[in-house]
């Protein structure tokens, strides 16, 4: 795992580039991650070079706390910074196949409470995820109400200072998906899904929902 603050450093995949085939195929695990990602780390550090002040800083305050940041770097520590951070937690929130683990537990639990099944939450992530206009993502996140809720983020975005805990997260950039799927963003869903690494989702639900009780306390 790369350092959490300046110099920031590219996070290695979790799995071999060929891992996620023939879901996702070697060819864009290596564009998308050696290459895009690796530009967003780069822009960072530049973008964050010559403001000593900003070194301490971890990801997740630069991006949470953007209105405190210096006018002249704000929108691109915004779309570099969220460009690091989201494609970080992309590539964590997948796993091989075979490796792949039916979900159960508490966020079964919830997901069958908020959507009726797991099956109709799929088709409504991706129904969802087509919506998403140009570049972004689509996320599940349990909400400030403690329910289990789908978004979109345009662009870069992140959705750290909207007050929800991030459960799982696809990334819908042509780039992710274009050498293989072309422009038929529905198939690169489809094949996601097969991928996507429910036992870290899991967790993920587990913490948000420690760090609710933990908000509702303070």
């Amino acid at each position: 795992m790369g350092q959490n603050t300046y110099p920031f450093q590219l996070v290695p995949l979790p799995y071999a580039y060929n891992a996620l085939e023939p879901y996702i195929d070697e060819k864009t695990m290596h564009l998308h991650h050696d290459a895009h990602l690796q530009t967003y780390v780069n822009n960072l550090n530049a973008v964050l070079k010559d403001h000593p002040m900003l070194h301490s800083w971890t990801l997740e305050q630069l991006l949470a706390y953007s209105d405190m940041l210096p006018e002249e770097i704000h929108t691109a520590v915004i779309n570099n910074g969220g460009g690091v951070y989201n494609h970080n937690f992309y590539f964590a929130n997948m796993q091989p196949h075979a490796q792949q683990t039916a979900l159960s537990g508490n966020l079964l639990h919830a997901i069958n409470s908020e959507f009726g099944s797991y099956d109709n939450f799929k088709a409504k992530f991706k129904q969802q995820a087509l919506a998403v206009f140009g570049s972004g993502y689509t996320a599940l996140v349990l909400n400030h109400n403690g329910s289990l809720e789908i978004m979109n983020t345009a662009n870069q975005n992140t959705l750290l200072n909207e007050g929800v805990c991030l459960i799982m997260l696809i990334d819908v950039w042509e780039h992710a998906y274009y050498l293989k799927n072309y422009n038929v963003r529905a198939n690169y869903i489809d094949n996601w899904f097969n991928v996507v690494n429910l036992s870290l989702a899991e967790k993920n639900f587990e913490k948000c929902i420690i760090m609710e009780v933990q908000n509702a306390n303070w």
